[in-house]
């Protein structure tokens, strides 16, 4: 015979009392209480989101790898296909990123980006992403860029662009022939906030009243037709839509079955002042110095990346996988400058540049640059707090890591701030 340990058999009583109440309401005709089934949806948008961030970790990488081999010395047809590449995974990478993003945003409320941009060279850039996506289905795409739109602002232009390519992605999609137009324009406001507006105007299949009241459901499609036919999880507009309300402004659309779709994308952004060029002379007539450089990576793939960057660069390079042998190996003071990944398995890279700068003589005054798959503000002003040199983030670009890179100090004026 089995023996039943007491905790199973009081929650063996606890459900025989509970189906003999279910029993007693059935028979005396009232009715049964039910808890609603409703989808898991949180949790499966936290699912997405983790795997989503697990896939951009390597295409990070083979975009940093695509644009050093672009940059390489390549005839016009390998180039062309090196770009091709990069331009790929880079579209891939932001749709990862507008996934873990927009899961954050209606989570806890997405910290986003504050860096001086471009309105009018972001628009151009997904223009011309447009009318590539569109040739390939012969469908026509032109661009309207405003002659008044805002030249500089400062706001999040990754998240931006990643939102804007999901609404070009869809407006090929769902065109099969015909146009689509991609209209840009800001309207200027004496204070506060510049207002962006990016429409996309199709001639696809368009949407039902019905249709339309589906479309911005998660997990939802337009009707069965469209699932079937065109696929998809029905999650991009309501991921869009979110970083869209994030960013102050909205995601709305107007549509007809059989005429087209009109979306429209607006965003706010904060003004900036345009100044004369600064005069910037550090570097200049120098050749750029050989660095002895230590990492501190524990992801495989990424560290094959930032050997294959640095190697490239001339630069010499070793790696330790955790944020305590990165401080054991710069107290050694044998290296020129620490790259930081912030996520490390024992301490995190914020920890462990304190500890750096807590060391005894020269060895506090390494410069470290930090290395992150997060892009919000935060964690850049979180990096210079702990006392990090330069803040980049991933997909690290080459050409950025060597601005950094020739922007350190030398190891004779390292040795001058120490002693001040």
């Amino acid at each position: 015979m089995v023996r039943l340990g007491q905790g199973t058999m009081a929650k063996r009583k606890r459900a025989v009392k509970k189906a003999a109440k279910k029993a007693v309401r059935k028979r005396a005709g009232r009715p049964v209480r039910k808890t609603p089934a409703l989808p898991p949806v949180r949790a499966i948008e936290a699912a997405l989101a983790g795997i989503a961030h697990d896939i951009r970790t390597p295409l990070t990488g083979i975009v940093a790898l695509a644009e050093l081999l672009a940059s390489s010395e390549l005839g016009p047809r390998e180039r062309d296909w090196a770009q091709a590449v990069k331009s790929g995974a880079d579209h891939l990478a932001q749709l990862a990123s507008l996934i873990v993003d927009a899961v954050r945003a209606d989570a806890k409320g997405l910290v986003l980006r504050d860096e001086p941009f471009s309105p009018k060279a972001l628009a151009e850039t997904v223009g011309e992403a447009l009318a590539a996506r569109a040739g390939n289905k012969a469908v026509s795409a032109t661009t309207t860029i405003a002659p008044t739109m805002a030249t500089l602002v400062s706001g999040d232009a990754l998240r931006l662009r990643a939102a804007l390519e999901n609404l070009a992605d869809n407006a090929v999609k769902f065109t099969h022939d015909g146009s689509i137009a991609f209209n840009a324009h800001s309207e200027p406001a004496a204070r506060g906030p510049v207002r962006l507006v990016f429409t996309f105007t199709d001639s696809g299949v368009g949407l039902s009243a019905v249709e339309l009241k589906r479309l911005f459901k998660p997990f939802a499609q337009a009707n069965e037709d469209v699932a079937r036919r065109y696929g998809g999880a029905g999650l991009g507009l309501v991921f869009v839509r979110r970083v869209a309300r994030a960013m102050g402004g909205d995601l709305t659309v107007t549509s007809k079955p059989g005429k087209g779709s009109t979306f429209t994308f607006t965003a706010q952004v904060k003004p900036v002042a345009r100044h004369g060029p600064r005069n910037d002379t550090r570097g200049a007539g120098t050749q750029p110095r050989t660095l002895s450089i230590l990492c501190a990576e524990d992801n495989p793939f990424g560290r094959v990346v930032l050997s294959t960057i640095l190697k490239e660069l001339g630069h010499r390079v070793d790696f330790v996988g955790g944020g305590e042998a990165a401080v054991q190996a710069a107290a050694r003071g044998a290296y020129d400058a620490v790259l930081m990944d912030l996520v490390l398995p024992d301490i995190d890279g914020f920890e462990a540049t304190r500890r750096i700068r807590a060391l005894p003589d020269k060895a506090a005054a390494i410069p470290v640059i930090g290395i992150s798959g997060h892009d919000d503000g935060t964690r850049a002003a979180a990096a210079r707090a702990a006392g990090m040199n330069f803040y980049l983030t991933k997909p690290v670009s080459p050409l950025r890591l060597a601005e950094a890179l020739a922007r350190l100090p030398s190891p004779r004026m390292r040795g001058e701030m120490k002693d001040s």
